[in-house]
């Protein structure tokens, strides 16, 4: 069949493929043909290496999408809101004069650039080992009260600090098991001086100068001379630059003193770990509250 002007298509028997010799040649070079030395050799054709450039310089120009911002207090009336300016939050909810109450236990703000917080972790299954390390600890003192009745108290004392700081080495190290890491540094300003702090605070937190978070107590109606705690809170207490950077960073901001001569004029860092035990200051197991002083993080006191 010809080519036919009106249907616009040729027939299988025209002769667009070439006669019966040329189909024979075409197929039989086909079959023997190589691609592998042309693409051997593609990679270093300058067309294919100057679109190889080319489309690096497009990605590279092309704008990152931002991060998602993060913000654990959401939704939740103590905490400052990603849609709320910081000085809006600021007024909303000043340190000094908002009550305490089961709405407003504290007063949150979170660095909304910061990586959230890890799903896994796991506080609860830190507490349950932690609670029977606790126990075993308490068992073991006991024994030993018990077998040196009698001598002095320096001389238990003695035998129980190692015991002691084998438990400690064992809560932390079960807190980084568990990814119960964070932790804070405290400041206590008088209440004259609260909302000042704060809000150099809340301005750094929120311009990831500081750490992961910080928050301030409200007004318990303690009175004028009782100060306040204001927490700065690090993602990890055993990453020691970033909670020295975060030390450093509070003493530029004028909220620590540069040169503490004197335990007095520094502050300490504890593991939220601990708080959550209940580790305070003459707890029963004789543990140390706070992991860290900024004296000894300085280098201005000795460990």
């Amino acid at each position: 069949m010809e080519f036919d002007a009106t249907d616009g298509y040729l027939s299988d028997d025209s002769s667009f493929y070439g006669d019966a010799d040329d189909r024979a040649r075409l197929e039989a070079e086909a079959a023997t043909f190589d691609p592998a030395p042309y693409w051997s050799h593609h990679p270093h054709l300058l067309p294919v290496i100057a679109a190889a450039n080319r489309a690096k310089l497009e990605a590279a120009s092309s704008p990152t999408p931002p991060k998602p911002l993060y913000n654990p207090y959401e939704g939740s009336i103590c905490g400052r809101q990603l849609n709320e300016s910081v000085e809006d939050f600021l007024k909303r909810l000043p340190p000094l004069t908002t009550p305490s109450s089961s709405v407003y236990p504290w007063i949150f703000i979170a660095n909304p650039h910061a990586k959230s917080r890890p799903t896994d972790r796991d506080q609860a299954g830190f507490m349950k080992a932690a609670e029977n390390l606790l126990q075993t600890f308490n068992e073991d003192k006991d024994g030993i009260e018990r077998s040196m009745a009698g001598k002095q108290k320096g001389t238990i004392t003695r035998k129980l600090t190692p015991l002691r700081k084998a438990l400690e080495n064992d809560l932390l190290a079960l807190a980084k098991d568990k990814r119960f890491t964070s932790g804070k540094w405290m400041l206590f300003p008088l209440p004259e001086h609260v909302n000042r702090h704060w809000a150099i605070v809340a301005e750094a937190t929120v311009n990831r100068e500081l750490g992961i978070a910080a928050k301030v107590a409200p007004d318990e109606g303690k009175g004028d001379r009782v100060a306040r705690i204001i927490c700065v809170y690090t993602k990890d207490f055993s990453d020691m630059d970033d909670v020295k950077r975060v030390l450093e960073r509070l003493i530029e901001l004028g909220l620590v003193k540069k040169n503490q001569s004197t335990a007095a004029e520094g502050i300490y860092y504890k593991a939220d770990a601990f708080t959550e035990l209940g580790i305070n200051s003459g707890n029963e197991w004789g543990l140390k509250a706070s992991l860290y002083a900024s004296r000894d993080v300085l280098g201005d006191g000795k460990k």
